[in-house]
């Protein structure tokens, strides 16, 4: 099913039954499949609202680059329009950073919330990691400058985008300009700030391998929201929700339980 929604298509799935309400979403360069497993243990006890976010799955693009604040506006717009709220939300990493935003600015939307691999929170920079940025840009300052020069600017673009392929992420090379533009944007605001805002009880199932949200974030997250506790699978990646699924799914149907 599929709703126009501030001038995207916006792709979901309504499945399960019961009386309680949860929604799953999923972490950047996903769609909703990926939290299907998640979803179909629950299903017998719950109604569940799975979203493919515009630019993933089987949503439209977003009419110009977003970032949270557009894309929380969106997701609010379509669960008053399937009213859906207030629901539990189960969220992966990007969806993580939507949730964020709307549990702050709007706590009554949600009952529950139980975060993965959560991102929001800007990642410390190494001194290499400084170092790598100030070559990149640099280099990118000598793009620019043969830019202005007309005969060389197919060799400045040619160059600019060797550049982006080696100092750009894997996440941030996958995408087409106009998309890159979004993920800039959606990356580059931290929501450290927001977490104390949060009023519902919150549960963060962290792997403590995780590379991309290091488990680092996830304490700090429980040190900063109000309600909220700290589980950690051992062994477990980015992805440690899937690939410890059935612990997964145990501990997040006896948190949604609870009174």
């Amino acid at each position: 099913m599929k709703e126009n929604i501030n001038g995207t298509q916006v792709h979901y799935k309504l499945t399960g039954q019961g009386k309680t309400r949860v929604m799953l979403l999923h972490g950047w360069g996903c769609d909703l499949h990926l939290m299907e497993p998640v979803a179909n243990a629950l299903a017998e006890t719950h109604q569940i609202l799975l979203v493919d976010f515009p630019g993933h799955g089987e949503s439209g693009r977003p009419p110009e680059p977003w970032g949270v604040p557009e894309y929380a506006a969106c997701l609010k717009e379509l669960m008053i329009r399937l009213d859906f709220a207030p629901c539990s939300v189960i969220a992966h990493s990007f969806g993580c950073r939507i949730t964020a935003w709307l549990a702050a600015q709007e706590p009554a939307l949600f009952d529950k919330i139980i975060f993965t691999g959560a991102a929001g929170i800007r990642p410390r920079q190494s001194a290499e990691a400084q170092k790598r940025s100030e070559r990149y840009q640099k280099l990118k300052r000598r793009c620019l400058k043969l830019r202005s020069i007309p005969f060389l600017r197919k060799t400045a673009d040619k160059l600019e985008k060797k550049l982006r392929l080696k100092y750009g992420s894997r996440d941030y090379n996958a995408l087409d300009d106009e998309m890159k533009k979004t993920f800039v944007k959606v990356i580059n605001l931290d929501l450290t700030d927001l977490y104390e805002r949060f009023r519902s009880s919150t549960l963060l199932i962290w792997g403590d391998a995780d590379s991309e949200t290091p488990l680092w974030m996830g304490r700090e997250m429980e040190k900063r929201i109000p309600d909220a506790g700290l589980v950690i699978l051992e062994g477990g990646t980015h992805f440690a929700y899937l690939e410890q699924l059935q612990r997964f799914n145990t501990i997040v149907r006896q948190f949604l339980k609870e009174a």
